[in-house]
């Protein structure tokens, strides 16, 4: 059962920006692809061979996915660096299963999840 519409109304209002101000979470840093305007999304990034991979749990149509497919990458801040990420693609479970490392953790077979977002790290 995917999240409802309104949880991810509520965790963007409410619980993004304390996510953000807290400095804990990897940060994805994107533009809108209306608005123009210059978005602060804390989201799980795991590391993987090359880049980064991101689990959707509210699926490819949330805002920040839509952005960044846009845009052709984002900035991500993690333990206090910027990483430019490009190239980023829609993977399946079994991909992205392959890309992550042993140790993590993944998603619950309940939530059905099963696209995922990877990204290079761009050349630099």
């Amino acid at each position: 059962m995917p999240m409802p519409k309104w949880w991810g109304q509520v965790n963007k209002r409410v619980f993004n920006p304390r996510a953000v101000a807290s400095g804990k979470w990897p940060v994805l840093v994107h533009v809108g692809r209306v608005s123009g305007a210059t978005y602060r999304t804390p989201l799980d990034a795991h590391p993987v061979d090359g880049g980064y991979l991101f689990i959707l749990v509210y699926g490819s149509g949330s805002d920040w996915v839509r952005n960044v497919l846009a845009a052709g990458g984002a900035r991500l801040r993690v333990d206090g660096k910027d990483l430019e990420l490009a190239a980023p693609r829609l993977v399946g479970a079994a991909e992205a299963f392959r890309a992550l490392p042993d140790g993590v953790t993944r998603p619950p077979k309940l939530l059905r999840i099963t696209e995922f977002l990877r990204m290079d790290l761009a050349a630099g």
